[in-house]
């Protein structure tokens, strides 16, 4: 067994960066960008007002000073002339300011008549003024490479940027193998279970920028191995799920071998998840990941996640570890890297009292994995202690 430093060192060698695409920028939502964009205009493009009010020569406030209204600048539709001495035009927020004027007098310290304002004698002191380029300006860039947010998208519509360089979705093929799996809605028999992991690991990856590509059920036979590997062809990762151990019906390792797989590593010190391989197989890498769905997705989050990162122009990095303070006293940890299903509230962490690889419930109730390293000794309540948050 290799530890899981060593394994994460074997799969990143295994990923690479793919290749770019432009796209529309109604589409680059989620998207990794993979180019510094570079802003096309300033914004603001002009001074504009923060509030509405009153434009103004900012040296002539003064409580109980009048002006005359001599128009009004509003969004999309600028005051076209010149404030001069005395005079105050009408503005709203957005609009550009009259040239001019040097500050914006809100409405709430002005009385108006008629064509006359009034200041209020208790006056705001600030100018509601927002300067042309206060954001940013033309030339400036949003960086690479990046998950394109919402407010990312935002910013670059903002920039007057209609298109975006984009690295390629990684195509992700999922293969759920095991005599015993039947899909959900379908009956199964007395001695099946209902296929999860593929479904939990396509929200995953989906999730994480990679496109998934689920496969038939390979069912535990060379044939149907074969036909299911068939089926890869053109994908960026294989992620196989089960049958990767050495039971007599656990044949995925000996097929793939069969079929060139040119393999990395087998088998992990860490809990759950000990019978993890990798390698590459028809020139595209591999994970086969164990056949438990706690086990399967644990895995996914350590392992999968880190090479699509990878795939989409990141630096190669483990799952980042976060610090929580422990609610209670932990036994000492094995052999193994334990990673263990806990909750994080408000800076504390505590772990699930049942910490089987099969139980799927208290995986949905979790929000982190608490890291107990190799031979960690016995822990105490309050003391920090490192865990991966869940994605």
């Amino acid at each position: 067994m290799i530890t899981v430093t060593q394994a994460l060192n074997e799969v990143f060698k295994l990923a690479a960066p793919l290749p770019t695409e432009t796209v529309p920028l109604a589409h680059a939502a989620g998207r990794t960008l993979a180019e510094p964009a570079v802003a096309k205009r300033d914004q603001p493009p002009f001074a504009s007002s923060a509030m509405d009010g009153y434009a103004v020569i900012g040296i002539e406030v003064e409580p109980d000073a009048m002006f005359k209204v001599i128009g009004e600048s509003a969004a999309g539709h600028r005051f076209e002339g010149r404030i001069k001495a005395g005079q105050t035009v009408r503005i709203f927020t957005g609009a550009p300011v009259p040239d001019g004027a040097t500050r914006n007098v809100i409405q709430e310290d002005v009385q108006r008549s008629g064509d006359l304002i009034t200041l209020n004698r208790d006056l705001d002191p600030k100018t509601y003024i927002r300067p042309a380029g206060s954001d940013f300006k033309t030339g400036d860039t949003l960086s690479a490479p990046r998950r394109l947010t919402p407010s990312d998208i935002a910013l670059l519509a903002s920039m007057n940027i209609a298109e975006v360089t984009v690295t390629r979705r990684p195509i992700v093929a999922l293969m759920a193998t095991g005599d015993e799996l039947v899909m959900p809605g379908e009956t199964p028999g007395p001695d099946q279970i209902m296929a999860s992991n593929n479904f939990g690991l396509k929200a995953l990856v989906e999730a994480n920028g990679a496109e998934a590509r689920m496969l038939p059920i390979a069912r535990d036979n060379r044939a149907s191995l074969e036909a299911a590997f068939a089926l890869c062809q053109g994908a960026d990762l294989i992620v196989t799920i089960g049958g990767a151990s050495v039971g007599d019906h656990d044949l995925v390792a000996q097929v793939a071998a069969d079929l060139g797989l040119d393999r990395a590593f087998y088998k992990i010190a860490m809990r759950p998840g000990k019978p993890l391989m990798a390698g590459r197989m028809m020139g595209i890498p591999m994970i086969g990941l164990p056949g438990n769905p706690v086990s399967s997705m644990v895995c996914g989050q350590i392992f999968v996640l880190p090479m699509l990162r990878i795939m989409l122009g990141f630096p190669a990095k483990p799952e980042p570890r976060l610090q929580a303070t422990l609610t209670e006293d932990m036994p000492a940890n094995g052999a193994r890297e334990h990673y263990m299903r806990a909750r994080v509230v408000a800076g504390n962490i505590t772990p699930f009292d049942r910490q089987d690889s099969a139980l799927l419930t208290v995986l949905s109730q979790a929000n982190a994995l608490m890291i107990r390293p190799v031979d960690d000794p016995a822990r105490k309540k309050g003391d920090e202690i490192e865990y991966i948050a869940l994605s």
